[in-house]
């Protein structure tokens, strides 16, 4: 059943054109359904936060985001009359894959995976990290992917998801071929406004893709003007002990103690401080007086205003005296950091500086200081000169073999838990009859024996899948992830049937010009 006529419209008059055809066991025509779809297009993007997007997705972010699992597990029965009624709406047509760069992955026993296929990334309407499945596809400016509806624009706030980007050929963390922003995605309205499964597909541009280059260690003031003009930096906390922190900010390190406001970090109003005086030498004494606390002719000065003697540094009961009376031998072998001198009576002397330290007096205190990072990014070129585009094909007919890819992590229903998600899996099968999903309007999916959990929802459906290119035809991308027989074990993917109103959306997106990212 034509999702049209479950919404009771009437069609839309026009022809879609023919496309380029390939493969010998596909029809040798390319005539599209006569009903033009109700295509509905939407920007990803904020004018200028294209770049601020590439950078929030760090290394950390895409191995801690989890997969998306709203409205993609189901059960149900898959019988006679419970079967989708996946049907052709024209003739049948398909249109060229487009290689990596032209190079072949050579012969193989096992099968090459696509390094088209990757993972989309975006956070959902509650702010969380979140991901799904995805590939590249073959169009007239190489910036297109095909994935899930489900995984690009959210029903329930009628809007598309935040900070979206997709990464082709993704492995644990790794991006090797770039980042690539979302700049439209491209579906159909009767996914968008009737929530209508049969057209659970998008297909998103993107912008040419960026590369990190090397990290270097910057000042505080040069990583927030990086950030803040949407370069790409992240901030470093270390614990440290109280030496090391006091160096550390002495230089103009931005350290701070934890759980303690800016105010109370060191001094004498720091809830259960503890004095002490710490040597140093004369230049940085010299310094420090007037500035901080110094001990100066046995008194304890703030800015030349003398503390009263319980603020005093407490070393024992009594300060230690300034200038110190020694031998020539003590004098000559001193190598500490105070002021050796000869007075004019032929006395050996030291005098030694402090300066006052406050440190708590508990040993829970954790100093910490932050060190600050960027890295510029470099355009990495367009998506489909670097890894290549799938095919497209749409009124296929059923009982084909395809391939799908993805990247399944969660468990099954019984609580077996056979995938991470961190690397790119595959399945093989025979496309079928898919169950009828009520719920979901699924009346029209065909389907795949596959063991796939969720997690690879996006994921393409390929015709005529060659290992030697890592290339074959788009003819679906995983919707719905079933236990067909009720034993909690998922048994098969589904996808909507790609018919007429499909490549009309295809063909759309497949036209659209994205470029670099926006400065």
């Amino acid at each position: 059943m034509n999702s049209r006529a479950k919404r009771l419209v009437l069609p839309l008059g026009g022809a879609l054109a023919a496309a380029t055809m390939i493969g010998a066991s596909l029809p040798a025509t390319a005539q599209a359904s006569t009903a033009d779809p109700d295509i509905k297009s939407s920007a990803l993007t904020p004018s200028g936060n294209a770049k601020a997007i590439a950078g929030y997705w760090t290394a950390s972010k895409l191995k801690s985001a989890t997969t998306y699992l709203s409205d993609s597990t189901v059960s149900a029965k898959l019988n006679k009359t419970g079967a989708a009624r996946a049907a052709a709406d024209g003739k049948p047509g398909v249109v060229a894959p487009t290689g990596e760069g032209g190079k072949t992955a050579g012969k193989s026993r096992n099968v090459n995976l696509p390094i088209t296929v990757g993972k989309v990334f975006f956070v959902d309407d509650k702010g969380k990290e979140r991901w799904c499945s995805g590939t590249s596809v073959q169009s007239k400016y190489r910036n297109l992917v095909a994935t899930a509806g489900h995984c690009v624009y959210d029903t329930d706030t009628n809007k598309p998801f935040g900070n979206f980007v997709f990464i082709p050929g993704y492995y644990q963390g790794k991006a090797p071929w770039g980042i690539y922003v979302g700049a439209k995605v491209n579906t159909h309205d009767d996914f968008t406004v009737y929530e209508d499964y049969d057209y659970d597909y998008a297909f998103v541009n993107v912008y040419n893709g960026i590369k990190q280059q090397a990290e270097k260690e910057v000042d505080y003031k040069t990583f927030r003007a990086h950030v803040d003009k949407g370069g790409v930096g992240r901030e470093a906390a270390s614990t440290v002990d109280f030496a090391t922190y006091d160096k550390w900010t002495q230089k103009g390190g931005l350290g701070k103690v934890e759980n303690v406001s800016s105010e109370d970090e060191a001094g004498p109003q720091y809830k259960g401080a503890l004095a002490v005086a710490a040597e140093t030498d004369k230049e940085t004494w010299e310094k420090a007086t007037g500035e901080v606390y110094g001990l100066k002719d046995d008194k304890v000065t703030l800015k030349g205003q003398t503390l009263p003697q319980a603020d005093w540094p407490k070393a024992g009961s009594k300060l230690e005296t300034r200038v110190e009376n020694v031998t020539k031998s003590e004098y000559d072998a001193y190598k500490g950091l105070g002021y050796r001198k000869i007075d004019a009576k032929g006395n050996y002397t030291i005098t030694y500086y402090f300066v006052v330290k406050y440190i708590k007096k508990t040993a829970s205190v954790k100093y910490v200081i932050y060190r600050h990072y960027i890295s510029t990014v470099a355009d990495a070129g367009r998506l489909g000169d670097n890894v290549g585009g799938q095919g497209f094909s749409w009124n296929q007919k059923l009982g084909k073999k395809v391939f799908t890819f993805g990247y399944p992590t969660s468990a099954h229903l019984d609580g077996d838990k056979p995938y991470s998600g961190h690397t790119q899996k595959w399945c093989y099968g025979t496309t079928g009859a898919a169950p009828v999903v009520s719920a979901y309007k699924a009346e029209e999916h065909q389907a795949i024996k596959c063991a796939f959990t969720p997690g690879a929802s996006g994921g393409p459906f390929l015709l005529q899948y060659k290992n030697s290119t890592r290339t074959g035809y788009l003819n679906g991308v995983v919707s719905l992830t079933v236990d067909s027989d009720g034993n909690k074990r998922y048994d098969r993917v589904t996808t909507p049937y790609f018919n007429g109103d499909t490549y009309g959306i295809y063909k759309h997106a497949a036209n659209l010009w994205t470029g670099k990212l926006p400065a």
